[in-house]
C-alpha cells in the first residue's frame, strides 16, 4: 500500500476504524479518455475544501471513525493481477465488519470488489448508479473491461440482484439483459432510488456510484460523459438514501481529473464520499429521520 494524502477528517488507524477508505487508482481498460488513475489522489485533495460535517444527516466525519488505507499497489498492464491485488485488499479490510469506502479508478475495479464483498456477505445484492448499463459480454474482443463490468458482476451475483439506475445508454443485447435484473422501472435517478430502498434494507448490498451518472455539465471529468442525466443535487440526495440502508462496500469511479481542469467532478466525488458515510453512520445510530 502506498500513502498519499488521506482523505478529509480520516484520522482514524485501520484497525480501529468503523468506515475504511481505500484508493484503487485503475486504468488499464479504459476505452474513450484516460486519467482515472489519477482519480483518487485529486479527490482526496480537493476534500480539504468541503467541510466535515453534513447537515443533510446531521453527522460530522470526525465523529465517524474513518481511516484512510492509502492506494493499492497495482501491477501496471496486468489487468486480472490488478483485480486478484484489489480483491485481496478490501477483503482484508472487510475483515472486523468496517464499511469500505473505495476511490477509483476505472470501473472494472468493481468487479474484484464485489468478489471480496461476496465471499464474506451470502446474497449480496449490487446497486449501480451509471449512465450505462456495462452488461456487454466483451468489449474490443475483452471480456474484462470497464464497458463489461456489470456483465461479470450479474454472474458473481446473478442478474437478479442487480439493480442499474440512471442509466440512459447500452447496446440493445445489454437493454434485454436489463429486464432480467430487479425492475427499478423508469423516471428520474430519486423516483428509482425509492423503489430499491425497501429491497435493500436489511440485505447486504454494495453500492457502486459510477460519476458519469450525473450529466455532463456537473461532472464533466469523465472518460465516458452522456448527456441526458441527473444534477448532482439529485445525485447526492440518491447516495445518501441508499447509504442510510448502510452498504457493506461503496465505490465512486470513473473520476478523470485531466478532463476537469475546474475540479468540479473531483468535488461531487468528495461530496459523495462525504455523504455516503455520514448517511451511513445515521443508518446505523437509527437517526435517519425525514432521510429514511
Amino acid at each position: 500500500m502506498t500513502r498519499p494524502v488521506r482523505f478529509l477528517a480520516a484520522e482514524a488507524p485501520p484497525e480501529r476504524a468503523r468506515f475504511v477508505l481505500v484508493g484503487v487508482p485503475m486504468d488499464h481498460t479504459t476505452s474513450f479518455r484516460p486519467g482515472t488513475r489519477e482519480g483518487p489522489a485529486r479527490i482526496r485533495q480537493v476534500s480539504e475544501g468541503l467541510e466535515s460535517y453534513s447537515p443533510r444527516w446531521n453527522v460530522d466525519l470526525a465523529d465517524a471513525a474513518l481511516a484512510d488505507a492509502g492506494d493499492v499497489e497495482l501491477p501496471w498492464g496486468d489487468v486480472e493481477g490488478s483485480l486478484a491485488r484489489i480483491q485481496q485488499e478490501v477483503g482484508r479490510l472487510l475483515e472486523g465488519g468496517r464499511t469500505v469506502v473505495v476511490l477509483g479508478g476505472e470501473h472494472l475495479l468493481t468487479l474484484a470488489c464485489v468478489q471480496a464483498a461476496a465471499r464474506r456477505f451470502s446474497g449480496l445484492r449490487v446497486v449501480q448508479l451509471d449512465a450505462h448499463l456495462d452488461l456487454r459480454d466483451t468489449y474490443l474482443g475483452q471480456r474484462l473491461s470497464h464497458a463489461t463490468v456489470m456483465r461479470r458482476v450479474a454472474e458473481q451475483v446473478g442478474l437478479a440482484s442487480l439493480a442499474g439506475l440512471g442509466v440512459r445508454s447500452g447496446v440493445r443485447e445489454e437493454w434485454e439483459l436489463r429486464g432480467r435484473t430487479f425492475a427499478a422501472g423508469e423516471g428520474t435517478l430519486l423516483e428509482q432510488v425509492r423503489r430499491v430502498v425497501p429491497w435493500v434494507q436489511g440485505a447486504p448490498f454494495y453500492l457502486t456510484v459510477d460519476i458519469d451518472v450525473v450529466d455532463p455539465a456537473f461532472g464533466p471529468g469523465t472518460g465516458t460523459p452522456e448527456p441526458g442525466g441527473p444534477s448532482s443535487a439529485e445525485l447526492l440526495e440518491a447516495v445518501g438514501l441508499l447509504a442510510a440502508c448502510r452498504p457493506v462496500v461503496v465505490d465512486v469511479v470513473e473520476v478523470c481529473p485531466p478532463r476537469d481542469p475546474s475540479d468540479q467532478t473531483s468535488i461531487l466525488a468528495a461530496k459523495v464520499v462525504r455523504e455516503v458515510i455520514c448517511a451511513a453512520l445515521a443508518g446505523w445510530r437509527g437517526q435517519m429521520g425525514d432521510g429514511s
